[in-house]
């Protein structure tokens, strides 16, 4: 064989191999909680993604998708097991997960070891597009930190408060978004007086609204989400302090959750990059559709699962299905502006949302807008070498 029909050869196989990469299917692996106090946030996103994907024809840059699905229990100890599953036994082309922070950040030191595509569609974990970032890692929700320093700046300067406790589950999201609010509220003068903790998932909260009406604080910060939030809302009005001492929260505290909590949540006000009443055109369409698939109103979690598949859209188009180009894909996505039902967003070099965070109020079944806490955030991106 010669050199030139060598060479005519092998063109001929690396065409023939992106033509057939080109009709493969693309194998998403869904890595979410589909039990637990979680189970609603991923059923939530996993609908979100697959609307989505059904307004596409079913296809994403000609490749029909074929779905994994890991249920991660909300549990980082089972988590690295589980990502690997995914990544060497199934050999999936990308993951979208997950809810759990804990469970996010191994499911991130897998992708980034292996160089697999993954879409955080929650997990605010603040170090995944941190001092964990990559080229092939994504966000389509938010940071910690961008959800709930906004609701610090809030209190402190509009609601005029000195003084605030904290109180979360003792895990990575807790401590990241009570530790924004404290930046954001001390950054205004006010002082938080107790960082309070229960150990994740308990709900047993008793003892500690007993030592928050002692202390009498003028705000307390709370990140629960899912089940959690449900309970502790409705203990907090049970006890009463919801009539002496304003509840704030990140607004997993009050989404998803309002019809559970009925009354005992109303007025209370939020910070996130969603709210229920946004009227926009992209959200009023968004809404409408998944109501007709699911029979049930979205919410955040159903958002960021839409837009993760936005974002995996894009980038596929930009490499023609071709997966393996990693930085080509990373590049069309930061260039991009997603037309997103939360409004218009950015991706920032870490590939975190560059977006607007909302002050939101609970009234009826609804987290209102009632204004924007932060303008076009960006996460800090601590520790990120992109």
């Amino acid at each position: 064989m010669n050199r030139r029909t060598a060479v005519a050869l092998t063109a001929l196989t690396l065409a023939a191999s992106v033509q057939a990469q080109g009709t493969e299917k693309l194998k998403v692996g869904l890595m979410l909680p589909f039990s637990g106090t979680y189970t609603a946030l991923g059923v939530a996103i996993e609908n979100g993604f697959k609307l989505f994907v059904q307004e596409q024809g079913g296809k994403l840059a000609g490749r029909e998708i074929e779905y994994v699905k890991v249920d991660d229990e909300s549990d980082p100890a089972k988590a690295t097991e589980n990502v690997n599953k995914l990544i060497r036994r199934d050999k999936v082309d990308v993951i979208v997960g997950t809810v759990h922070s804990g469970v996010a950040m191994a499911m991130a030191r897998a992708a980034k070891e292996s160089n697999t595509l993954l879409i955080v569609p929650n997990a605010g974990a603040d170090a995944v597009t941190g001092a964990m970032c990559a080229t092939n890692i994504f966000r389509s929700s938010f940071s910690n930190w961008q959800s709930s320093y906004g609701m610090g700046t809030v209190a402190a300067k509009q609601e005029k408060k000195k003084t605030a406790m904290t109180i979360t589950w003792k895990y990575a999201a807790g401590e990241e978004m009570t530790t924004a609010f404290k930046e954001g509220f001390e950054k205004d003068g006010g002082k938080i007086l107790k960082h309070l903790t229960v150990p994740f998932p308990n709900v047993e909260f008793q003892a500690l609204l007993t030592e928050i009406a002692a202390a009498k604080p003028d705000a307390v910060f709370a990140f629960f989400a899912g089940g959690g939030a449900v309970k502790f809302v409705k203990d907090y009005a049970a006890a009463g302090l919801n009539k002496s001492i304003p509840l704030y929260g990140s607004g997993f505290l009050t989404d998803g959750t309002l019809d559970a909590q009925g009354d005992a949540a109303q007025g209370i006000l939020t910070t996130l990059h969603y709210a229920d009443d946004l009227s926009l055109p992209k959200d009023k369409a968004f809404r409408t559709a998944y109501a007709r698939n699911y029979k049930l109103q979205p919410d955040v979690y159903a958002v960021q699962g839409y837009d993760a598949g936005q974002i995996l859209k894009v980038g596929l188009d930009a490499v023609k299905g071709d997966v393996s180009k990693k930085a080509e894909f990373a590049a069309a996505v930061q260039k991009s502006t997603f037309d997103s039902p939360r409004g218009g967003f950015t991706m920032s070099r870490a590939h975190n949302p560059v977006q607007d965070v909302y002050l939101r109020k609970v009234v009826g079944k609804e987290n209102q807008k009632i204004g924007i806490a932060s303008k076009s955030l960006s996460d800090p991106a601590r520790g990120c070498k992109l």
